[in-house]
């Protein structure tokens, strides 16, 4: 790898995280951060998701940028800094280091370590010329970027995939703003955004055939179970995914199948028979509404790319 630099989360987000599992148990519908989705398996369950037939926007948005990149390489400019976040296999990223001119600097910023070393030393030898730069942090919050060898000129932070939709707007809104600071003055936004349509190809997406994300939903738990030291009886829940015409997003859930007491961090959790916990949202946007939400953040979009369906978009927004 051209450099072995990475920032790893230290005891106070550990903390952090296991105060806001227990806040996020205790709420009238409980819930659970969908960040905790991805440990190394999570990753792993999610990269195999998104070759699921039935998983629209991966294989959309690949098709966008490939279609669009030169574009959007001309919008980046040279000499640019990338800053992945959530960058887990950057799987799209390729498209674009190969498209790049002159790239100071790819920053990929994940939460899962192993995989997020794996990937980068895994473009480090198909990308030699180009210095990569793994920071392990919860992209949620500001944290400090390496500095490259080279200085660049803007930084461009990028957010493939449909992740934007996990955050409700207030939510949103705030990570778009984290997204604002790290872009830094004459920064931009690439992200991937995905839009409103029909309720079967929405709930198809999330409820696979294959049973993966069911999978990628009940391992949360056994996640949990690992790094935290809780007591998730897994075997008793099982995976629900529907779609919220009202609130206009897929609500995606764990439903206990038993009554059960949960120990997280000294609390006891009781969880009843047929209760759910929420452990995903993702909301679809118009793309008046995801201009609207970008607007308070600093952002104002000034090129998007869509699918002949209308399917998914690609967004570049520019600092206000």
């Amino acid at each position: 790898m051209n450099s072995e630099k990475a920032v790893i989360p230290d005891n106070r987000i550990e903390d952090r995280d296991l105060q806001g599992i227990i806040e996020g148990l205790k709420k009238p519908e409980k819930e659970i951060s969908p960040k905790f989705f991805y440990d190394e398996k999570g990753s792993q369950l999610f990269d195999s998701i998104t070759e699921q037939p039935e998983y629209y926007p991966t294989q959309t948005e690949i098709a966008i940028m490939r279609e669009n990149v030169g574009d959007m390489a001309q919008r980046i400019g040279k000499q640019a800094s990338l800053i992945e976040f959530g960058s887990g296999s950057s799987l799209k990223t390729p498209i674009l280091l190969e498209n790049l001119d002159e790239l100071a600097a790819y920053v990929p910023v994940d939460i899962s370590k192993e995989h997020l070393l794996a990937s980068s030393e895994a473009l480090s030898r198909d990308y030699p010329h180009i210095e990569i730069l793994p920071v392990v942090a919860d992209f949620t919050h500001p944290f400090d970027l390496p500095t490259p060898k080279v200085m660049p000129k803007k930084n461009i932070v990028y957010f493939p995939g449909s992740t934007i939709g996990n955050f409700p707007p207030e939510a949103a809104l705030d990570l778009l703003r984290t997204m604002h600071t790290e872009a830094g003055e004459g920064g931009a936004l690439l992200i991937g955004v995905d839009l409103q349509k029909d309720i079967h190809t929405l709930e198809a997406a999330y409820n696979d055939a294959a049973g993966v994300t069911a999978e990628f939903n009940l391992n949360m738990l056994e996640h949990l179970n690992r790094e935290f030291g809780t007591d998730f009886d897994v075997t008793a829940f099982s995976h629900l995914a529907t779609y919220n015409p009202v609130l206009g997003r897929i609500e995606m859930r764990l439903v206990s199948h038993a009554r059960q007491e949960v120990h997280v961090g000294g609390e006891t959790i009781t969880i009843e028979k047929g209760e759910a916990i929420l452990t995903e949202t993702s909301q679809k946007y118009t793309l008046e509404g995801f201009a609207k939400l970008a607007e308070p953040a600093g952002f104002r979009v000034e090129k998007v790319w869509t699918d002949k369906d209308s399917l998914f978009s690609v967004q570049y927004l520019v600092r206000d």
